[in-house]
């Protein structure tokens, strides 16, 4: 017979959190209070006892800078980890650093690098760095919409030694290197005092190879719902996917999560 014990931080999850709508770009009436810092922390944790102790831990960090000239330093963590006992089932997550216009000039710069692992499709990380403009098509008290377009270099280490794949064996790592033409459409929305809506949509071509590629782009999309309880506590639902045609490897095109958390704000 199981039994199951279930810590729950993270009411319902499937799949792996790899990503997070941005808490400063939600219309959510706190981005029109003046501050210094904001700080936002999203967690799940779940343990089942089968055979072994299953393990699941996720988290979210986001820590916002306000600078002069209207600037904003933003610092993302996201990791997700699982193991079976002593065995990691999964391990993957992304660290990232942002500057950019606080959403106060209609056109802008916004530069950013980011270092992400993923243990479940083999990539041991992907560095990238890269830069767009971004464009203010409108910012409103209960809504705004962005665009932006640049192109970001990008850096993967592969491991095709996975007991989970049918790979070739003699092979112990691939690297590759890409230029991408990064786009993005990012879209927010207060539906009512205590739910507010946000989304961002990335469409990223690759340039290398004399465009041999360019039209196997990779569709990444995240939108989350946000249930207020109070000042400093939500509940996100959050869905993500990642479409990718142009992997390093020959695992699915497809994969995607869906998660209802508890965010603490300060």
């Amino acid at each position: 017979m199981k039994s199951t014990i279930s810590l729950i931080l993270s009411l319902f999850c499937i799949a792996p959190l790899s990503a997070q709508v941005l808490s400063v770009d939600r219309e959510n009436g706190e981005d029109s209070i003046q501050k210094k810092f904001a700080f936002t922390w999203t967690s799940g944790v779940a343990l089942d006892k089968q055979k072994n102790n299953i393990l699941e831990i996720e988290s979210a960090e986001e820590l916002d800078v306000f600078l002069k000239n209207n600037q904003v330093l933003i610092l993302l963590g996201n990791n997700a980890l699982q193991t079976n006992g002593a065995s990691i089932l999964e391990n993957n997550g992304y660290f990232m650093l942002r500057l950019r216009d606080n959403d106060k000039k209609r056109v802008s710069p916004d530069y950013y690098v980011q270092l992400q692992w993923n243990g479940i499709l083999g990539m041991r990380n992907r560095s990238l760095v890269g830069a767009n403009a971004r464009f203010k098509f409108w910012e409103k008290k209960k809504s705004d919409l962005y665009i932006s377009t640049g192109a970001f270099y990008e850096h993967e280490l592969w491991n095709p030694a996975l007991s989970s794949f049918d790979f070739d064996s003699s092979v112990t790592s691939v690297t590759r290197n890409l230029i991408r033409w990064n786009n993005a459409v990012k879209m927010a929305l207060k539906i009512t005092d205590n739910i507010d809506f946000a989304a961002s949509n990335f469409i990223q071509f690759p340039l290398n190879e004399s465009f041999s590629h360019f039209l196997d782009p990779r569709w990444a999309m995240n939108a989350s719902i946000f249930f207020k309880i109070n000042k400093h506590l939500s509940i996100n639902c959050n869905y993500e996917h990642n479409l990718d045609f142009y992997r390093a490897l020959p695992v699915d095109t497809y994969y995607y999560s869906l998660n209802f958390q508890l965010q603490v704000n300060w």
